[in-house]
């Protein structure tokens, strides 16, 4: 997906992201981490900063964040996104073009009061998630991690190739991402969790699902794109059965009758 592709799908799911967070679990890191002023936050692989725009207004009224993005691209949609939004007095943003392949020699994490990201886990490695939370320790900061996918979708109405679809998706997920071997995928929300509480972390794991419905056709066309395409990539020989069935769940879009149930948790680590 080329970057203006990639930043109108974070344009898109924005929204739905916001929805879907756990507001409890927000409010309980907040109050953990309000008595740092001003709070040093640093947000992983940001995009156009949607996190940022989320926590801000949860923080307290000082605010230092570091955005990381390996694509320059999008950390400029990323200023003028925060320009047109309206960054509060006493919160600072500043960006940072950083390949997150590796934490080691990094300084990124020196210095944090909260580690968070939103929609990343999934893609990282067993290998990268234990050396986060290692390095999250040593920096002695919390972490908040949301809208992280756990491999459970469920459609409405239903259409018979449903979980083979699903299934390849999910093998997909799993390809190393360039995070330091296999992506954990769907397993990352429990993978993250015993990393954490291996590094002594209290952990808590809150469902964050997005539940779509029928107005919400533009997030749905999106996804069922991004179901298919990775689902033929694994299995190129069920390309025809997968072209169909992207066709028949289209259809539901387009007549307004689509529900969508896509499965992420938000992860606290305190």
């Amino acid at each position: 997906m080329d970057t203006k592709a990639f930043a109108q799908w974070l344009a898109v799911r924005e929204p739905a992201d916001a929805v879907a967070r756990s507001q409890a679990l927000t409010r309980k890191v907040a109050s953990r981490v309000s008595e740092h002023g001003p709070l040093r936050v640093v947000d992983l692989a940001t995009g156009t900063g949607s996190n940022v725009r989320y926590l801000i207004p949860h923080l307290g009224p000082r605010q230092d964040w570091l955005a990381i993005d390996r694509n320059p691209a999008l950390l400029e949609r990323l200023a003028v996104r925060m320009s047109q939004w309206g960054v509060p007095p006493g919160c600072h943003v500043e960006t940072r073009q950083l390949d997150l392949g590796t934490l080691d020699g990094s300084d990124v994490l020196v210095d944090r009061h909260l580690v968070t990201a939103s929609a990343l886990l999934d893609l990282v490695s067993e290998t990268w998630l234990r050396s986060l939370a290692n390095h999250c320790r040593a920096a002695g900061a919390a972490a908040l991690f949301t809208i992280t996918y756990n491999g459970r979708i469920s459609c409405s109405p239903e259409e018979p190739e449903d979980n083979l679809v699903f299934d390849l998706f999910n093998q997909h997920q799993r390809a190393a991402k360039g995070f330091g071997g296999p992506a954990a995928g769907p397993d990352a929300p429990a993978i993250a969790m015993q990393c954490f509480a291996e590094a002594g972390y209290q952990v808590e794991r809150v469902p964050s699902d997005w539940h779509l419905a029928p107005g919400e056709s533009e997030l749905q066309r999106q996804l069922i794109g991004e179901w298919a395409e990775p689902a033929v990539t694994v299995a190129p020989d069920s390309a025809p059965v997968i072209a169909s069935w992207r066709r028949r769940r289209l259809d539901h879009v387009d007549a307004g009758r689509s529900r969508l149930i896509v499965g992420h948790d938000d992860i606290a680590a305190l």
